[in-house]
Order: structure tokens, then C-alpha cells, then sequence
């Protein structure tokens, strides 16, 4: 195992650390326990969102603290969620008195220890509403979840439900649009070779150099099948037909594409990937109206990528493109 590590056990403290230090002018860090907020939490008046989970997915979530997004993020281990003693004191700090959003991905630990949470600042006085995630097509259940998992859809509900909270949205509508975005997205990945969790110190799972993965998950969970290598249009079209079929997209409809990285994969073989799937949805009469690609929703240093599609309409058009000033996303600031 090569990587840029200390100590395998203190390579969330020290990343987080790193990371305060790096954008000090947009979050603070929280020690014993670990939690992040904005810099400027709680604000009053506003709807505060709060998201977590295990870390090795970076930029999310704490990449995306700012304006426009979230307000407090909770990292666990890698790859391990986050314990509601952390979440709870995250929910606490960023309540503005218009009540608390947790955006959680449909893991089984999130799940729980997210519930166990809000259930306690619930009972400290606190409003709090959930909105689970659970976008990817590839599964309906595994080891790690009850349903589907929540993958790349959760940086559209971060971006517009937050967006739907800065501009002054109540908890009910700020919860509704968030509902709504995970209603309407959906999203496939694949894995070219794994990754190595730092304390463990071996692959997740293994890979021949012929072979990939369709469907994997973003902790290395199986995928629906193991195939041999092809081109990167066919690949693209494995992730995206069971995107489009589940979605029951067609002509008129309008629509984000985000191509996102797992984390070992060059920029320049992603926009392969849009290029791609763009010419698929442009020959059925589905009209990208927004895009977004690069590592936003990554596995550590596992090569491969992953496919998201969200149907839009006007207000969701308009929320994202409102002001967001974070690490990770930044326009109309």
C-alpha cells in the first residue's frame, strides 16, 4: 500500500485538519467529537442542512459547506458512518431556529445513527425532517443497505435543497424539494480496478486487468455484473440504459448530466464518458440543460466512474443555478 498517510488511524483526523486550514474562510472544524460547519452556523432564520457519512468520498460532504449547501457535515472512519454523539452536537450548532434537514444516504449505519439522532434533538426542541437518498439503479439491496443506495443523486439534493434553504424556504418546502430531487434522479458506476481502505492495507475486492465491475458501489460493494473490459462507449451505455429505463426518460424530457469520478480516473477519460452519454440522450430528444463533471462523489483511489441523471423542471433549473460559494462547488459569487 503507497499512499500519503501518517498513521492509518489518524488519517480522517489529519484530513479534516488539513482541510479546516485550507478553506478557514468558508468552514470551521469541531473537535471531540469531529463534526464541520460553515463558518458562519447557525444562521438565523434559515433552515440548517446537515449531511455525514463515512469519509473516503471527498469532496462530499464537507467539500460542499458554504452558501447554497450544507451547513454542518459529519465524517466518520473510512467507509464507517458517523455516530449520532457527532451528528447530534452538528444538528445543534447549525440550528437557526428554523429547524435542522438531515440528507442521509441510504446505508444502514447512516440510516440508523442518523434516526437516533435526530429522534434526540428532536427531543431537545429541535424541528428536524430526513430525506434518505437512494438513487442507485444497480442494486436493490446488499449488505450495507436496506434498498437502494444513495450515490451521486446526493450532491443534486445538497446543491438544490440547499439552495432552497439559502434563499429562505420553511422546513417543510426546503424537505419537499429535496424529496422531489431524489424522486427524480438516478444514477449508475463502474469500477475498472478497487480501492484500498487505509486500515486495512489491501484492495476491497479484486479485479483482474480484463475484468471490470457494472454496477459497484461507492465502498466497493458488487455490482450487478462482472464483465470483461470494453470501450468506453459501451460502458457508458451499460451504466446509462438502466438509468433511462428506471427513470422512464424520453423526448421532452429536460435534464442534468453529472459524470462523476471515483477518485482514480483522469478528467480527460469522464468527458469521454459525457461525450457519450450525451450523444444518447440528444439522439432520444432528452435536452441536457445543466451539467456537471469531475470527482465530486469518489471511493478513495478507485478507478472507474459513475452516471447520474436528474429530470429537471424550471424551479430546480433555478435553484441550482443560484449562488453556491463552498470548497468544491463555486459559481455566481
Amino acid at each position: 500500500m503507497k499512499k500519503l498517510i501518517n498513521d492509518p488511524q489518524s488519517v480522517v483526523a489529519e484530513s479534516v485538519e488539513g482541510f479546516g486550514a485550507a478553506h478557514a474562510d468558508l468552514v470551521e472544524v469541531h473537535t471531540n467529537p469531529l463534526f464541520i460547519t460553515r463558518r458562519d452556523a447557525p444562521v438565523q432564520g434559515k433552515v440548517g442542512l446537515v449531511s455525514g457519512g463515512g469519509s473516503g468520498h471527498e469532496p462530499l460532504h464537507a467539500g460542499f459547506l458554504g452558501r447554497g449547501m450544507l451547513d454542518a457535515a459529519v465524517p466518520g472512519a473510512v467507509f464507517t458512518s458517523p455516530t449520532p454523539d457527532q451528528i447530534i452536537p452538528a444538528t445543534q450548532a447549525v440550528d437557526g431556529g428554523a429547524g435542522v434537514l438531515h440528507i442521509v444516504k441510504n446505508y444502514t449505519g447512516d440510516v440508523l445513527n442518523f434516526e437516533t439522532a435526530a429522534e434526540m434533538a428532536q427531543a431537545e426542541g429541535i424541528e428536524v425532517r430526513t430525506v434518505l437518498i437512494n438513487d442507485d439503479v444497480a442494486v436493490e439491496d446488499s449488505l450495507y443497505t436496506a434498498g437502494r443506495r444513495g450515490v451521486g443523486g446526493t450532491v443534486m439534493v445538497e446543491r438544490i435543497a440547499g439552495a432552497a434553504a439559502e434563499r429562505g424556504d420553511n422546513l417543510e418546502s426546503v424537505a419537499a424539494i429535496a424529496q422531489r430531487v431524489n424522486d427524480n434522479v438516478r444514477s449508475m458506476g463502474v469500477a475498472l480496478a478497487a480501492c484500498t481502505v487505509p486500515h486495512a492495507g489491501v484492495p476491497s475486492f479484486d479485479l483482474t486487468d480484463e475484468e471490470i465491475e457494472i454496477g459497484i458501489g461507492i465502498h466497493g460493494e458488487p455490482g450487478r455484473h462482472r464483465i470483461a473490459m470494453e470501450s468506453a462507449d459501451g460502458i457508458t451505455d451499460r451504466l446509462l440504459e438502466p438509468i433511462l429505463a428506471d427513470l422512464d426518460a424520453g423526448s421532452g424530457d429536460r435534464v442534468l448530466l453529472f459524470v462523476n469520478g471515483m477518485g482514480g480516473t483522469p478528467a480527460s477519460e469522464l468527458y469521454i464518458v459525457y461525450r457519450r452519454a450525451r450523444q444518447v440522450l440528444d439522439s432520444r430528444g432528452i435536452t441536457v440543460e445543466r451539467s456537471l463533471v469531475g470527482n465530486y462523489i469518489t471511493a478513495l483511489e478507485m478507478q472507474g466512474a459513475s452516471i447520474t441523471v436528474l429530470r429537471l423542471d424550471d424551479e430546480m433549473v433555478e435553484l441550482w443555478d443560484s449562488p453556491v460559494l463552498t470548497p468544491a462547488l463555486r459559481w455566481g459569487v
